[in-house]
């Protein structure tokens, strides 16, 4: 391609063909023949962390047929699909002296939760964040619905949603909040090959909200946007016990309506000086934005806001001092947890997984195990706060 022979509209828009025909042929050549992901069996140890039992334990429950049969290898040995764990979550639940010791969702009036992961600045880990979130919850035994908000549609790409190819008739979030025939929310929502997640997936005609907002604020006042997402999710309310939306790196009116339907708020922060100081630019925005808005009768009450230190390096002295000065500052609303930046995570980002999709046998042991951990610790202490908003 001559660049001197073509306007930039034009090569740009060659640029983006090229690019998606291709990314379209590598997707077909990881998930063959229909293109569509699945999500890997699991082993006996696996399965026993994601029920919250001992190994052995699991065993007896098997050997005395107290919970379902599952496949067994050519080696004896037992693998779980997610339709398994849910059969034996159910098996033991109803056993259970105590009410949510194998199924931890929402119960008699416990509200839904609605978690908005945000950040001004992209590069934070956000949407890394936002996708391993949804499915350590949806593993565990939550029935989790994940928003995509992002235009660049990130977290749908790691889903298995290419937005250029699947969604070039919509099926975003963008098609039940427009302000002219709104379509309704369940018509948007997809099932994923993991089982308890579902999924809204997000392409550039999301950017239609923000371009229509001004318009329809014109109209009928700031309630005309600030209440859409809210409203969207209300129908579909009793369907789940959390969601989790990856907003957009900026404060538009898709990030303003979702963090207006949040009952929890997660910032994610890359532990560097020059992040600190884009984000303190973000949250003095974000607050005289959201002032305006509770002004014109938002409801903004929500149940915690966490500041989440990720893509930490360990033994990184500069981030390890940032990290101490944050926490000295905001205390408790910084997690006790932070994500370590890993080539585990990057590498299974190449064949668009996350790390509960990938292999461990594909990666080094220690390495592996070192970014699993460090996301199990962070999504586990976000139950948790999820946990006590509910009570418990």
């Amino acid at each position: 391609m001559n660049d001197s022979d073509l306007d930039l509209d034009t090569a740009i828009g060659q640029y983006a063909e090229l690019l998606a025909a291709n990314l379209q042929a590598q997707r077909e050549a990881h998930f063959p023949p229909d293109a569509r992901k699945q999500m890997r069996s699991l082993t006996s140890g696996e399965a026993a962390e994601l029920l919250h039992v001992d190994h052995t334990y699991l065993r007896k429950l098997h050997r005395e047929g107290k919970i379902p049969e599952v496949e067994m290898t050519a080696g004896n040995h037992r693998r779980y699909t997610l339709d398994d764990l849910w059969q034996i979550r159910e098996a033991l639940e109803s056993k259970a002296k105590k009410p949510g010791t194998y199924l931890p969702g929402r119960r008699g009036d416990d509200p839904l939760q609605v978690i908005s992961v945000v950040n001004f600045k992209g590069g934070s880990g956000k949407t890394t964040t936002s996708a391993h979130l949804a499915q350590r919850l949806a593993l565990t035994g939550y029935r989790v619905l994940a928003v995509d908000l992002d235009p660049q549609a990130s977290l749908s790409a790691l889903h298995g949603i290419q937005p250029e190819v699947d969604l070039a008739d919509g099926g975003t979030l963008y098609d039940a909040v427009r302000y002219d025939a709104p379509m309704p929310i369940r018509d948007v929502i997809r099932k994923t090959y993991m089982r308890g997640l579902d999924l809204i997936p997000g392409n550039l005609e999301l950017m239609e909200f923000e371009h229509e907002t001004p318009a329809a604020i014109a109209r009928g006042g700031a309630r005309a946007f600030f209440a859409r997402v809210r409203d969207a999710l209300d129908e579909v309310e009793a369907d789940y016990d959390v969601v989790v939306i990856d907003c957009p790196p900026q404060l538009g009116f898709l990030t303003m309506s979702a963090l207006s339907a949040s009952t929890g708020v997660l910032v994610t922060v890359h532990p560097q000086m020059l992040d600190l100081m884009s984000m303190s630019q973000f949250l003095r925005m974000t607050s005289d934005l959201l002032s305006v808005i509770r002004d014109a009768g938002a409801d903004l009450r929500f149940d915690w806001l966490r500041f989440l230190p990720t893509r930490y390096k360990v033994g990184d002295a500069p981030q390890t001092e940032v990290i101490a000065f944050i926490r000295g500052l905001f205390g408790r609303a910084v997690l006790v947890n932070q994500m370590v930046e890993s080539t585990a995570i990057s590498d299974a980002g190449l064949t668009k997984q996350t790390l509960y999709e990938a292999e461990r046998k594909d990666f080094t042991r220690a390495t592996f195990d070192r970014a699993i951990d460090s996301m199990n610790a962070v999504n586990d202490e976000i139950a948790a706060l999820l946990q006590k908003t509910w009570g418990r």
